[in-house]
């Protein structure tokens, strides 16, 4: 047959290429010819192997590894909550032309769905775009609210230090016309209250604003066309030594080698107070308008942040710029650290947990008469805080319980299933979280066995005696210690030996 000849000389034409070592794309081109071929010749030739694994940059999630993440997460929405925020959903995409043009460089990292005929749709980046859309498109211009989903990156992820291409954010931002630096400081305090709650190890929140940068950049000689590049070099600095952040300015972006060490004197400096003090007096830094303005809410920010009694854990970075185009105010970012040795002062950053600031302008972009309402908020990068969680429990061999069964449901002879049936509806009706094994007549051992290695607190053994007597055998799995409950009196006995001291 033609086809088959047709196919043979392909796959000839594929291995001499391989042979010949050639160049990988064309040797890409011609397998994936083949197998069009070989699908469309039918039979077994067809089905190339199918190789079953999750897409680049995604993962899946283990009974084990949910009881963590769902640990985490409960610990951020309490906090959320404590704060009174509300909560909202929107869909995981949006229109293409709601994402366009807010993320600045890094826009090409958005995922754009197929062009089927409709809507030209993308997945969305972050929570914090779609949030903006949705005051304006609801008119809202007041709400606390917490939102807490999965957002898509078309990343090369680094997965071992918790980055992927589909992971969860958590949301918290306050949108509405308020005093300076009030909502702001609340934003710091929650970051400060979820890690300290973590037990994550030490942590540093750095503070800047985007007015000081403009301003510094201003007062060093970048042009206004040059502000946002110029922005996201300086964001790598913690990536980054300065001698290459420095080249790619100068070599890469067209900056002035004068413009650049000016830069350098001021993107290292860090401290609190003391510091915003001396930059307002400082001769160039005090002439830019926008420079003194962020100079004086920081200053207030600190103030407050002084009442939360917080301080110890913040720092004003000037090298702090991350690269989102919508920041306009105040920006952070906290950073884990980790003690090298005991004889190394300084603290070594493992890695960004939480970011955010203030994006006064972002609504507006969506409101036909342009419309701002004023926003802060933060995001809990809860991806690398699972990973580094994850860890910690693999290292202490800690056993995680994956299910919340309180008690099982047995028997110790047979023909008992209708009665085990008959009290694990009672236990269920009475809202106990309760277990049967799925056997007719299961070995008492094999019973117990199952709650060893489940983590299940308490057996229920009903035998002849027992249901003659009007009461419940009840084993507590760890001590071994049986005690005889009468039958109506046993949701109480279980509430009571299950409920958390």
């Amino acid at each position: 047959m033609a086809e088959e000849a047709a196919v043979r000389a392909q796959a000839e034409a594929v291995r001499r290429l391989k042979q010949d070592k050639a160049d990988p794309d064309e040797i890409a081109k011609e397998v994936a010819k083949l197998l069009e071929m070989k699908a469309q010749l039918g039979g077994d030739e067809g089905k190339h192997k199918f190789v079953l694994k999750t897409p680049k940059g995604t993962r899946d999630y283990s009974p084990k590894q949910m009881a963590i993440r769902e640990r985490v997460f409960n610990a951020i929405i309490t906090c959320f909550k404590r704060h009174g925020a509300e909560v909202i959903d929107t869909p995981v995409f949006e229109l293409k032309e709601t994402l366009t043009g807010k993320y600045g460089e890094d826009s090409k990292l958005i995922y754009d769905l197929k062009d089927q005929g409709g809507e030209l749709l993308s997945l969305r980046y972050d929570l914090t775009v779609p949030f903006a859309r949705y005051l304006a498109m609801n008119k809202i211009t007041n709400i606390k609210r917490y939102h807490i989903a999965k957002v898509y990156r078309r990343d090369n992820p680094a997965m071992t230090r918790g980055r992927y291409r589909e992971f969860y954010q958590c949301d918290f931002d306050i949108a509405g016309q308020f005093d300076p630096m009030i909502p702001d400081a609340e934003c710091l305090k929650i970051v400060h209250e979820i890690l300290s709650d973590l037990q994550l190890g030490d942590f540093l929140i750095k503070v800047n604003d985007r007015r000081i940068l403009d301003g510094m950049f201003a007062v060093c000689g970048v042009p206004d066309s040059k502000f946002r590049t110029i922005c996201s070099s300086v964001d790598k600095l913690d990536k980054m030594p300065w001698e290459e952040v420095r080249s790619e300015m100068v070599g890469e972006k067209g900056l002035s080698p004068e413009a650049a060490d000016h830069i350098g004197e001021y993107v290292q400096l860090h401290g609190g107070l003391d510091l915003i003090e001396r930059l307002l007096q400082d001769p160039k830094l005090s002439q830019n308008k926008l420079a003194k303005e962020g100079l004086g809410d920081m200053k207030l920010l600190f103030e407050y942040l002084t009442l939360f009694g917080i301080t110890g854990k913040i720092s004003f970075d000037l090298s702090l710029a991350r690269g989102l185009d919508y920041y306009t105010g105040v920006i952070f970012e906290a950073v884990l650290l980790q003690q090298e040795n005991d004889h190394v002062e300084e603290s070594v950053s493992v890695g960004s947990v939480a970011g955010g600031g203030r994006y006064d302008g972002l609504v507006g972009m969506f409101d036909p008469k342009g419309r701002k309402v004023p926003c802060v908020g933060v995001s809990i990068g809860i991806e690398r805080i699972f990973s580094i969680l994850e860890q910690k429990v693999e290292a202490s061999e800690e056993k995680i319980r994956t299910t919340e069964t309180q008690v099982l449901v047995a028997s110790a002879q047979k023909k008992l299933l209708e009665e085990r049936l008959k009290l694990i509806s009672e236990l269920w009706d009475a809202g106990i979280k309760a277990e049967v094994l799925y056997k007719k007549n299961p070995k008492l051992l094999n019973q117990l066995q199952y709650c060893e290695d489940t983590g299940i607190p308490l057996v229920a053994i009903v035998g002849e005696q027992e249901l003659k007597d009007g009461v419940v055998k009840l084993r507590v799995v760890a001590t071994r210690e049986e005690v005889n409950v009468r039958r109506e009196s046993l949701v109480e006995e279980i509430r009571m030996r299950t409920s958390r001291p």
